[in-house]
């Protein structure tokens, strides 16, 4: 497995995890979320061990955790490639995530506290930076501290893992739309008008805006998927 822009591990400026799995883990998610690993790819083991310096056991365990997330599939007698969406996949996990996260909005905004809000624009202070930077990786990371930390606020937990299983499945076409200049500027424009909407506590023109929002990914994420 080749990244364009080097090895898979060149920074070395993160602390590397407590273990072998969590550091292949992580790394893997991070080639998909930028996509120097894009949907279709196959995942070499050998090379990627190689290359991550690490073992084939630790690999194969973080695969499978991928795997049941939704991230990579394994294909028999060919191995494990990234995961690639149909727009019908596609479409049926935003409209899951439509249903799922209004609820979690409404039922956020009835206990919200200043706490919460203030939470939210860190987060949102961390998306426009990495926005202004162009860092697909960090804009990502931000981006779901913004939405998670709403949808904790709703006090359900089990709902919270449901849609953040549906954000894991979707993740490796997060650079799809980050890698565009007009995205970003248009993510954080309406986390903006949503952090509003949120301070004043206005449930309904919240959902209606977080479901704009969602909707703008789709369509720019769709424009790259094979047709049904």
């Amino acid at each position: 497995m080749t990244a364009p822009e080097g090895r898979l591990a060149a920074d070395e400026g993160r602390r590397r995890p407590p273990t072998a799995q969590q550091f292949v883990l992580g790394e893997l998610r991070r080639a998909i979320t930028t996509g120097r690993l894009r949907p279709g790819d196959p995942i070499r083991q050998e090379s990627l061990a190689e290359e991550l310096a690490v073992s084939r056991v630790p690999l194969r365990e973080a695969l499978k955790t991928l795997q049941g997330e939704g991230l990579v599939t394994y294909q028999a007698h060919r191995g494990y490639f990234v995961e690639r969406l149909s727009l019908d996949d596609l479409r049926e996990v935003y409209l899951i995530r439509e249903l799922l996260e209004a609820e979690a909005v409404r039922r956020a905004v009835a206990r919200l506290t200043d706490e919460v809000v203030e939470a939210a624009e860190r987060a949102q202070a961390e998306v426009e930076r990495a926005a202004a930077a162009g860092d697909v990786l960090a804009m990502a990371e931000a981006n779901r501290r913004f939405h998670m930390t709403v949808f904790e606020a709703a006090g359900l937990p089990r709902l919270v893992r449901m849609i953040r299983t549906l954000w894991d499945s979707t993740d490796a076409y997060r650079s799809v739309y980050y890698g565009e200049e007009a995205n970003r500027r248009r993510v954080v424009e309406e986390h903006r008008a949503a952090l509003d909407l949120l301070r004043r506590r206005d449930a309904d023109a919240a959902v209606r805006a977080l479901a704009a929002h969602r909707t703008h990914a789709v369509t720019s994420i769709e424009a790259v998927l094979p047709p049904p």
